[in-house]
């Protein structure tokens, strides 16, 4: 079993924010599989059976502990399904690259991802491969928190559109494929490119 935990924060009023993009994600993938989200414990899942290779069960994950506490409900899953660090690919924002990038990272640090933070701390490992979605950095003035919880602009949406059915493509590939064939092929791709923006 390969399992994609996509980071976020629950309800309405965070659903279009910059810190929901791993969220956006999923759904995107769920949405292409018919994929029925249901609650257990600290997150909602959805599991499928995918073609890859005479077939590969797939999980997804969301987090419904707030981002700061995400490690909560990923470790939960890890013991639940017996899963180790590197069968469990993250999915979240990142300020350090801009909008319209995506790039996977074997391991590592949490770069001051409040999120991955979490993670580390309650899986006790940083050996889980991510996939970083680029949402840019703030303004000048501009709180960085109050950034990722504020919602893309009109202009950006239109290549966030494009970013999260890249970001799809892409967790799918690194399932099937691995995270190394990921890594080569999609790190240093621009959706805003593909997308006409500019």
């Amino acid at each position: 079993m390969k399992c994609v935990v996509g980071l976020g924060n629950p309800g309405k009023k965070y659903r279009n924010t910059r810190h929901n993009v791993g969220y956006r994600v999923l759904d995107e993938i769920a949405g292409r599989f018919r994929l029925a989200w249901s609650e257990s414990g600290f997150s909602e899942r959805a599991l499928a059976t995918v073609p890859f290779g005479g077939g590969v069960d797939l999980l997804l994950v969301r987090p419904l502990t707030y981002m700061n506490s995400s490690g909560v409900a990923v470790s939960e899953v890890m013991e639940d399904y017996d899963l180790p660090a590197a069968d469990v690919l993250v999915i979240h924002d990142d300020m350090d690259l801009p909008l319209g990038k995506v790039r996977f990272k074997r391991k590592g640090s949490s770069g001051g991802h409040r999120g991955i933070e979490s993670i580390i701390e309650e899986t006790g490992t940083s050996d889980f491969p991510r996939l970083k979605i680029g949402v840019g950095r703030p303004p000048e003035g501009v709180d960085p928190a109050e950034y990722v919880l504020s919602r893309f602009s009109g202009d950006d949406e239109e290549i966030l559109a494009e970013v999260i059915r890249l970001a799809a493509e892409a967790t799918l590939d690194a399932v099937s494929r691995g995270i190394d064939w990921a890594m080569a092929h999609y790190n240093g791709l621009d959706a805003a490119l593909e997308s006409g923006g500019r």
